[in-house]
């Protein structure tokens, strides 16, 4: 028996690609590192597509900076490392609520677009973000996530496993991505660049030969 063959139509390709999931890239930045107890400060999502060639982009991006939930406890060494300063109006914090409603709007219309049952989550060491963002939405009661409830696409071990390297900066720098340190440690630019990562990984396992699989026979 025969493997389906590819569609051509962007769409579809990403049905096919990841067996009816839809991937989209997730960074958070938090007051520390425990998801139910420690502030959602930054969130950013960058959904995916595909194109005629079969080649894989980054699409939209969806970006918030979160108030500190009610009782949230902020690690000093956290607000150190990522230089937020969780208590200014000048970065425009909206409610957590509001911060994952509005970013599940357009991952939910992309994932029906694509014809696919699930979103998974792709982040740079993925079950940090994952969990908090789980967390997140539990804690404000969203029905509605469209979020594998455990399944990720870590590119630390897509990295490792293709370039070599496990550190963000140093894995886009081994594929050719530009990189800003100064710029590091933020959602939205990290979430770009390991947007920018895995489709780079995606495409190169393509221009290998790697995807789509040959087709097998009884």
């Amino acid at each position: 028996m025969s493997t389906e063959p590819l569609s051509t139509d962007p769409l579809l390709q990403m049905k096919q690609r990841f067996r009816g999931y839809l991937p989209v890239v997730i960074d958070v930045e938090t007051g520390g590192f425990n998801p139910r107890t420690d502030a959602l400060l930054e969130i950013a999502a960058v959904t995916l597509k595909f194109d005629e060639q079969g080649q894989l982009h980054p699409d939209q991006t969806v970006h918030f900076h979160v108030e500190p939930f009610d009782g949230a406890n902020i690690e000093q060494a956290a607000i150190d490392f990522n230089g937020i300063n969780p208590h200014s109006a000048l970065r425009g914090a909206v409610a957590e609520e509001h911060a994952l409603k509005e970013l599940f709007k357009p991952i939910r219309k992309a994932q029906k677009d694509a014809g696919c049952q699930r979103c998974v989550l792709v982040g740079h060491n993925a079950t940090f973000d994952h969990n908090f963002l789980m967390a997140a939405a539990e804690r404000v009661s969203l029905k509605r996530n469209p979020f594998h409830p455990f399944v990720t696409f870590d590119t630390t071990a897509l990295a490792a496993l293709t370039l070599g390297q496990t550190v963000l900066i140093k894995a886009c720098q081994a594929a050719g991505i530009p990189f800003d340190t100064q710029q590091a440690h933020g959602a939205l630019y990290d979430t770009e660049r390991t947007a920018e990562l895995f489709c780079y990984i995606v495409n190169r396992y393509q221009q290998l030969g790697g995807w789509p699989l040959p087709a097998s026979e009884d």
